[in-house]
């Protein structure tokens, strides 16, 4: 195996099956949702459907190959160590640094966003409660798993209660349920067209929902911490339809039939949210405050999310050789201390470079973090392309990707399909040359690590014998 059976370096098993079912279902409603949806809309109109099929059908595919891969070899470093068992040790190194970069990345901007919020209602400076909320989740992170896993849970109840009652309330406004209203059905689709901007409106809208289902991720490292590791990916694996299919298409179906296509674009604030506007038509009182708590919420949860996250990646990164071994520091929870202190004092810097504004820091990183997620999914996709012979062999396969090994092709045509086309819009391309660069450094540094440790790069890693 990759990673040495050292009982001083091992992890906790604290979450249970309850929190990464309901991670599974909260992981990707994410402050994205609630306030980028306007932006997808506004350039392809009601066919901005087609696009969250299109992203939706991409994630569901990572997910089911996640699912297979991780319910037999659970391990904190997920992706990254199946991309070291598949293809080779430069791989996991690129894809685990990409990663850990990529999350912290965000971290700042996820706090400084939940921050801007708190400060508005107590008339406080946003540096207050940003340092609060990096001080407490840390401690949280560094109690146990299992009080990173409460946190989670409940995050995601409210997000998803708070989307389930968006729908009931969107459909009775739909059929004119509800007291005062009458009804709408398909009037305004059929005032602007289903395609007012054709095609180029669709790819438009592609772009800015392409990785708005990143996050699932966190369910497969999460797993590997749980008190049964199979159980609870399986239920996050399925669940990936629902959150797909309901929550995003139910949603964004809701809003398009609502209201006017004219009157959607990008929401700067919660006022400006397609969702305050939905339930704004409800006669629902105080919604820009219920929907401004509703995101820090979704900010908060991505915030402690992250943390653990980086701080997984970067443990299995160091258990690897691929990092400074400190990291690997556990306390006798299974917490990997280190790790989480390392994140800690990140999320303070970045909020630190988000107040001071340091452009050129911040917008490399956060260029490159925006599509980042395209290369980890490629890893994704060949990883189990490959692994996948030798996984029938060695264990029973709870889940199988579906069609393999042609949806696998079909997934990595779409991903250099979704390339080119970021090539053609300015951001994007700036997004994906950000990242291509990250990643040729990281490939070089990859390449430095193996000669220094004596290793070959090609070499991959030995599969476990036993899940």
């Amino acid at each position: 195996m990759s990673t040495p059976a050292n009982s001083t370096q091992q992890l906790g098993s604290g979450l249970k099956v309850r929190h990464l079912t309901m991670m599974g279902l909260g992981s990707t409603i994410g402050a994205g949702l609630f306030l980028g949806t306007g932006v997808a809309i506004q350039a392809a109109g009601p066919s901005a459907l087609v696009a969250y099929i299109l992203a939706g059908i991409m994630a569901i595919l990572i997910m089911q190959m996640l699912g297979e891969m991780g319910t037999v070899i659970p391990a904190s470093g997920s992706f990254s160590e199946y991309a070291e068992h598949a293809i080779g040790r430069w791989a996991g190194f690129t894809q685990g640094w990409i990663y850990w970069l990529a999350t912290v990345a965000v971290l700042g901007a996820e706090i400084t966003g939940a921050s801007a919020f708190v400060a508005s209602w107590f008339d406080v400076s946003p540096w207050i409660p940003a340092l609060i909320f990096v001080l407490f989740f840390g401690i949280v992170n560094l109690l146990r798993v299992r009080a990173f896993g409460e946190f989670e849970f409940w995050f995601a109840f409210v997000k998803v209660a708070v989307l389930v009652l968006f729908l009931v309330i969107g459909v009775l406004l739909i059929f004119g349920l509800l007291p005062g209203h009458t009804f709408i059905g398909l009037s305004n689709v059929q005032e602007s067209g289903f395609t007012p901007n054709g095609i180029a409106g669709i790819a438009s809208a592609l772009l800015a929902v392409a990785f708005a289902f990143g996050g699932i991720e966190v369910v497969a490292i999460a797993s590997a911490e749980s008190e049964d590791p199979k159980k609870s990916l399986v239920n996050a694996v399925r669940s990936t339809i629902t959150r797909v299919f309901v929550f995003y298409l139910g949603s964004v179906a809701i809003i398009t039939l609502l209201l006017p296509y004219s009157e959607i674009g990008a929401a700067d604030s919660a006022a400006d949210s397609p969702f305050t506007k939905v339930l704004t038509l409800a006669g629902i009182p105080g919604v820009v405050t219920f929907m401004e708590v509703v995101i820090t919420l979704a900010l908060l949860s991505a915030f402690n999310a992250q943390i653990y996250a980086s701080s997984r990646m970067m443990f299995s990164l160091a258990q690897r050789h691929d990092a400074p071994s400190i990291f690997t520091r556990v306390n006798h929870r299974g917490v990997p201390t280190a790790a989480i202190t390392l994140s800690i004092i990140l999320s303070l810097i970045m909020v630190v470079l988000n107040y001071i504004d340091a452009a050129a820091v911040l917008t490399f990183m956060l260029n490159a973090a925006g599509a980042s997620l395209l290369i980890v999914w490629v890893f994704i996709t060949v990883s189990e392309l490959r692994l996948r012979p030798a996984l029938e062999k060695r264990f029973n396969l709870t889940i199988r990707m579906w069609a393999y090994p042609y949806l696998n092709w079909a997934a990595l045509v779409a991903f250099v399909l979704l390339a080119i086309l970021m090539l053609s819009d300015p951001s994007a391309r700036v997004q994906l040359i950000s990242a291509a660069a990250m990643f040729i450094i990281l490939f070089v540094a990859s390449l430095v690590n193996s000669k220094v440790r004596g290793l070959s790069p090609w070499e991959k890693a030995p599969l476990p014998e036993h899940s």
